[in-house]
C-alpha cells in the first residue's frame, strides 16, 4: 500500500504581546517597543513550515497616512526581525512598513516563533485631535 503525503496544509500565524500602545506622542517624535520593553513575537500555528510578511496600515482614523517619511499627516512605522538582527538602536535595521507585504522572515518551523520590534515616528505636524490606530498585519503563507 502506497500513501501520499497530505496535500492539506493548514497555515496560521499568532502575535502574543499585542496590543502595542506607545501612548501620547509629540509631533515628530519616535518611539519603539524597545522603548515599551513590549517585544512583538509572532509564532506558527499551522502545520506547515511558513514565510511570515508583515504590512503597514495606509491611512489610520483621523487621517495619518503611512509614508516613507514624515510630513503634515505622514507617519513613519517600521519593522526589525529581532530574532536574527540586532534591533537595540532604532532605527538601525529597520524597515519602513508600506502597505504591501514585506518579509518578516522565512521558513519558520511548526511552533516557531519570531521576536520583531516595531518603531513609530509622528507626523511632522497633525491637526488631528484624535486617538490613532496604527494597524500592523502579519500573514502567514506557504514558503
Amino acid at each position: 500500500m502506497v500513501v501520499a503525503p497530505s496535500t492539506d496544509a493548514d497555515f496560521s500565524v499568532t502575535v502574543s504581546n499585542r496590543p502595542v500602545l506607545y501612548g501620547a506622542m509629540a509631533t515628530s517624535t519616535s518611539k519603539s517597543t524597545i522603548d515599551l520593553n513590549d517585544t512583538q513575537t509572532a509564532t506558527n500555528n499551522g502545520t506547515e513550515n511558513e514565510n511570515f510578511n508583515i504590512k503597514g496600515q495606509y491611512s489610520a482614523p483621523g487621517g495619518w497616512i503611512l509614508a516613507g517619511t514624515v510630513g503634515e499627516g505622514q507617519y513613519v512605522h517600521k519593522f526589525c526581525n529581532d530574532t536574527d538582527n540586532d534591533c537595540v538602536t532604532p532605527p538601525t535595521n529597520y524597515t519602513a512598513l508600506t502597505t504591501e507585504y514585506a518579509p518578516l522572515d522565512t521558513n519558520i518551523a511548526v511552533d516557531g516563533s519570531v521576536d520583531f520590534q516595531l518603531q513609530i515616528t509622528t507626523p511632522a505636524v497633525s491637526t488631528s485631535t484624535v486617538e490613532q490606530h496604527v494597524d500592523v498585519t502579519i500573514q502567514a503563507v506557504a514558503p
